[in-house]
């Protein structure tokens, strides 16, 4: 093989990796919000994940079977009502059981675990055992040819762009809005905030939904690059998990460092070794740096 032969080939396996770091990240921002920030082990976060996938897979046939000339546009509208259902669906869930559940971290796993199987069961019960897939707009379909021999998929690029505007948005509002505002003082001392006046469980309420929608938002970003079945979610809930735990539970920057680095070590790795071989390589440099610094690669001091 060549040397201009193998530069494209690591190109496009590093572009690999920027795809799957887009959705690791995404799912990884909700986590982030909703783990590192209230302290909740949120098992279920993947089903809401699943949830957005199918609401762009619902979307789609909606459109193509009664309105096929809004084909070309009705895929950024899908994104922002999946936002919208999960977001809805966290908010009742919180409502319904997490606010019960809160400084009881066993409990809480338990209790979400119990939500991500029923909720799995619904997607099979509605959509059926089998993966299905949306049809894509025409403009994110083919490849991006900048040199002879390197092809990069305009999904792919898509959902980097969307990933880097609702990082950029949380980041926005985390820091720039009176939501964040309340968020960072009850993370800081949850005691001192309720004194000042900030009504903490609906901090904690709104948060939680806002988390949930994130993950919405990753499924509709997973489904230009996979299927969607029932269990679609679950299978990105550790590696969410730890992408969280490996970034510093509370640091949005540790997130993002650590699903890139997570993402390219996995996809560099699969070019060499089986699927099943790079992720136990991935876990194994993770672990071993997690020994060395337990707090992750930016911890942040706080005040419980």
């Amino acid at each position: 093989m060549e040397l201009n032969e193998m530069m494209n080939v690591a190109l496009m396996q590093g572009f690999a990796g920027l795809s799957l770091f887009s959705v690791l990240l995404l799912m990884g921002l909700g986590l982030a919000i909703i783990f590192g920030q209230m302290g909740v082990i949120n098992m279920a976060h993947g089903e809401f994940m699943t949830i957005g996938a199918y609401t762009i897979y619902l979307f789609s046939t909606l459109t193509e079977t009664l309105a096929p000339a809004l084909m070309q546009v009705y895929f950024p509208v899908a994104i922002a009502v999946a936002f919208v259902i999960a977001f809805c669906v966290g908010w009742l869930a919180e409502w319904a059981l997490i606010r019960h559940l809160y400084r009881r971290p066993l409990d809480t796993l338990l209790a979400t675990w119990g939500l991500s199987l029923g909720m799995q069961q619904v997607f099979r019960s509605t959509f059926g055992a089998k993966e299905v897939s949306p049809t894509l707009p025409d403009w994110l379909m083919g490849s991006w040819a900048p040199a002879e021999g390197l092809d990069i998929p305009i999904n792919g690029m898509f959902v980097m762009a969307l990933t880097l505007l609702v990082t950029g948005l949380v980041l926005l509002a985390l820091y720039r809005s009176r939501w964040g505002l309340r968020v960072r003082a009850t993370v800081s001392n949850r005691v001192m905030a309720n004194a000042t006046g900030i009504n903490t469980r609906q901090t904690d309420r709104l948060t939680f939904a806002i988390g949930c929608g994130i993950a919405g938002v990753a499924g509709a970003a997973f489904t230009t690059i996979g299927s969607t079945g029932p269990t679609s979610g679950s299978l990105y809930i550790v590696d969410a998990f730890l992408v969280v735990t490996f970034g510093g539970a509370a640091s949005l920057l540790g997130t993002v460092a650590s699903a890139f680095g997570i993402a390219q070590t996995q996809s560099i790795s699969e070019f060499f070794l089986t699927g099943s071989m790079a992720r136990v390589l991935t876990l194994l440099l993770v672990i071993t740096i997690l020994m060395i610094r337990p707090q992750g690669l930016f911890a942040a001091k706080v005040r419980r």
